[in-house]
């Protein structure tokens, strides 16, 4: 276990809390390497949002029915599909999957304004809003190059309940300029590259520390993007804070 995840204790939920079920979501940490310290990309929620108000966050959210029907210019990495299909909740699906990874692109470019993806010979089209709108900008989303880094499930007795993926990519997979964030729309604020100490220095939900951690972790690793890497599963059993492993 990282010292953050030692560290990290939720508050248990009130008795007789309603345990909503938690919903499928993805996050995607985009990480530069082109200076001095590694950057990653974070933007501040809105202090009047029900769920984590005034906390730096990386792009992300709920994953939507339209993330699984769209199809990538580039598919899942096989160890990163296999892992994150192993202890999926409901009905696990290589198209479930892919709609992880389609949903952490998705909600990069509504809340960044930031592409990633490639340029293809095929346009690809789609009905839905946050897709049509991506695919318009003539980029394909590609997904081979996402390492699935965490996974956590929000406690019971919050707000809104996520089982949220966390992925990695490099910044090099963006199209366009990495400082013009104007695309972006008002839900995340003060969008910045940050460093891993600068990032600390803000106000951090506990979950986004820990991934932080695990990810400065492997990149620590000669082979830390490998992605058959064990990865963490961070839930609540009971009242106590448990860090699996998929």
């Amino acid at each position: 276990m990282t010292d953050a995840s030692q560290k990290f204790r939720p508050e248990p939920p009130s008795a007789g809390a309603h345990a909503m079920r938690p919903r499928d979501a993805a996050t995607l940490i985009l990480l530069r390497r082109d200076g001095p310290r590694h950057r990653v990309l974070m933007g501040k929620r809105h202090d009047g949002h029900k769920f984590m108000p005034g906390k730096f966050v990386f792009p992300g959210g709920r994953m939507d029915p339209a993330d699984s029907r769209v199809v990538p210019a580039t598919t899942l990495d096989p160890a990163v599909e296999a892992k994150l299909l192993a202890r999926m909740r409901g009905g696990p699906s290589p198209a479930r999957a892919r709609g992880l990874g389609m949903a952490a692109l998705r909600e990069t470019f509504e809340e960044a304004g930031l592409v990633v993806g490639t340029v293809t010979a095929t346009a690809a089209r789609s009905k839905a809003p946050g897709w049509r709108e991506f695919l318009h900008t003539g980029i394909h989303p590609t997904l081979h190059h996402l390492r699935f880094i965490a996974r956590a499930i929000t406690p019971p007795g919050r707000s809104r309940r996520f089982d949220t993926r966390f992925f990695v990519a490099d910044a090099d997979h963006v199209m366009g300029d990495l400082h013009d964030l104007s695309g972006a729309s008002d839900e995340l604020l003060e969008l910045h590259w940050l460093t891993f100490d600068e990032a600390r220095a803000r106000n951090l939900p506990g979950i986004t520390s820990v991934v932080l951690s695990e990810l400065e972790r492997r990149l620590d690793l000669a082979d830390g993007m490998n992605p058959a890497l064990p990865v963490p599963f961070y839930y609540m059993r009971g009242n106590a804070f448990v860090r699996d492993e998929i």
